[in-house]
């Protein structure tokens, strides 16, 4: 029976992630599902941080054959990675363990995955296989089949930015705190806290405001 996991894994556990652990203030997210056995996360968007050295980062990485930047929006920019054949870590289990990859989402330091599984000794193989490796994972939910429709999605960094802009008055009239001045009180860029703030409140809405509006 098909399973759902949303597990969280230390940012060097596959290359991608030790790459932009460089990068105190990036946020990437996968554009969407793409068989690992086709090719291996090769489209995501970057945000709060500076592209043109994210690129070249990439670009001098050993396990890269190529990158291109291919669009702008909102501050974020859409990249295509090439990697080599050689790779290791939670990208090698979730390819022998036939994972995909529903969504995705990582900065400097953690990783979130969505997974879905054809069977739950799929799931307790991929644990294994991480564990054996020396990787910890947390696994956060288990869905079994599906995702239920209230489930909430809010990273925990999205949670606590929101959160935090509530407390320190950011959503009244007039503000009691600027988007500058939380984010150098979080220890974040204005453009990492922006980004998780857009994201938290685009969950919020679709899980009340778009589900009342259909039920």
């Amino acid at each position: 029976m098909t399973v759902i996991a949303d597990i969280t894994v230390p940012a060097d556990a596959f290359e991608l992630g030790r790459v932009l652990q460089d990068f105190p203030n990036v946020e990437v997210e996968l554009e969407r599902i793409v068989p690992l056995q086709e090719s291996i996360i090769p489209l995501f968007w970057i945000s709060g941080t500076d592209t043109v050295e994210i690129e070249a980062a990439l670009t001098e990485n050993q396990h890269t054959t190529s990158v291109t930047q291919l669009t702008t929006a909102n501050d974020e920019t859409l990249f295509e990675v090439r990697w080599t054949d050689q790779i290791n870590g939670i990208v090698e289990a979730l390819i022998d363990t036939r994972a995909k990859i529903l969504e995705a989402s990582g900065e400097a330091e953690t990783w979130d995955f969505r997974l879905r599984f054809e069977t739950r000794e799929q799931l307790s193989d991929l644990n294994m296989s991480l564990t054996d490796a020396g990787i910890p994972v947390t696994l956060r939910h288990i869905y079994n089949p599906s995702v239920p429709e209230d489930a909430s999605t809010l990273s925990e960094e999205q949670r606590e930015a929101l959160l935090q802009a509530y407390r320190r008055g950011f959503f009244e009239i007039p503000r009691g705190v600027t988007l500058a001045e939380l984010a150098e009180e979080m220890g974040i860029s204005d453009s990492a806290l922006s980004q998780r703030m857009r994201r938290g409140l685009a969950v919020a809405v679709e899980q009340v405001v778009v589900s009342e509006a259909l039920s």
